[in-house]
Parts: C-alpha cells; structure tokens; sequence
C-alpha cells in the first residue's frame, strides 16, 4: 500500500510575469477606487473637509499594489505528481494543500484579461472537498495548457468516479 502523501513545500514557482501582472491588477484595482473614492467626495462635498482621506487611501493602495505582488511570487507554488496536485498560496495567510488524483472533477484554463497581456493563465482542479478547487495562477501559457493536458489524463488514469 503506498503512503498517504505528504504535505511539504511544492518544489514549481510561478512564472517570473506574475509579478508583474499583479501589480498591474492592482494598479487598475486602485485607480478605480481612487476614482470612486474621488467623485463620491466630490458629489457628497468631504473633498475640502477630508481632503487627505483620498492622499492616504490612494498612499496605501499604492504600497500594497507594489509590495503584494512580490510578497505573493515568494510564496504561490505548485507541483505535480503521479498521485496528487500539491500548492501553496496565500500572503497573510499561508496555505497549504494536496489534492489526490483520485479526487480530481474537473481541471480549468482561465486567462483574463490581464493575464492575457502577459502570455499567463490560470489553472483550477476542482475536487469534491469542501475547501473547494485549487488554483494555480499565474502560469506561462503554454506551461499551463500543458498541465491542463496532464492533470486532465492523470486523474482519468485513476479508477474511481472522484467523489
């Protein structure tokens, strides 16, 4: 009988572009809040009365914009074995998980649309766990329509309906 696998550090980072497609994320996610944040100060009159409430916000949002990407490319890894899709994600938290094979429903290639300008995409191996699917973000393209392909015949591999 084989051991049950272990939880341990995936050995794949993801591609060295995340960082990048992440700060963009974040640059676009803050530029819509300082907007909103902009004109609602501007209909409701609070810009002469806090004027620096939009400085901070947007001083804030731009730190994390740049320090979050980083943070996040030191952490988000993956791997794949025979038996099982191991990852690790997080940035506050930190997250570690295993899905066995076994357990694998359905296997997802995402590209949005920034990700998309950057030749990235997202893998997603749904199981049956209640801690839901994992994700694989911020993956070369091409790498990741390969794993899309080899998940897709391991798990097929595997006898068992992956419930």
């Amino acid at each position: 009988m084989d051991p049950a696998p272990r939880l341990r550090d995936p050995s794949h980072r993801v591609s060295p572009r995340a960082r990048l497609m992440w700060l963009v994320g974040g640059l676009v996610r803050a530029a819509v809040l300082m907007a909103a944040l902009l004109v609602t100060s501007l209909v409701l009159d609070w810009y002469e009365l806090r004027w620096w409430m939009p400085v901070l916000l947007g001083v804030v949002t731009l730190v994390a914009a740049v320090a979050i990407p980083q943070w996040r490319y030191a952490v988000h890894r993956w791997e794949v074995t025979d038996t099982a899709v191991y990852t690790q994600t997080g940035w506050w938290r930190r997250e570690r998980r295993i899905a066995p094979m076994s357990r694998i429903q359905t296997v997802d290639y995402v590209e949005g649309a920034i990700s998309r300008l950057f030749r990235l995409a997202s893998v997603t191996a749904t199981t049956a766990s209640a801690a839901g699917a994992l994700e694989i973000a911020g993956l070369d393209r091409d790498r990741a329509r390969s794993l899309v392909d080899e998940l897709t015949l391991k798990a097929d591999a595997i006898p068992g309906d992956a419930t």
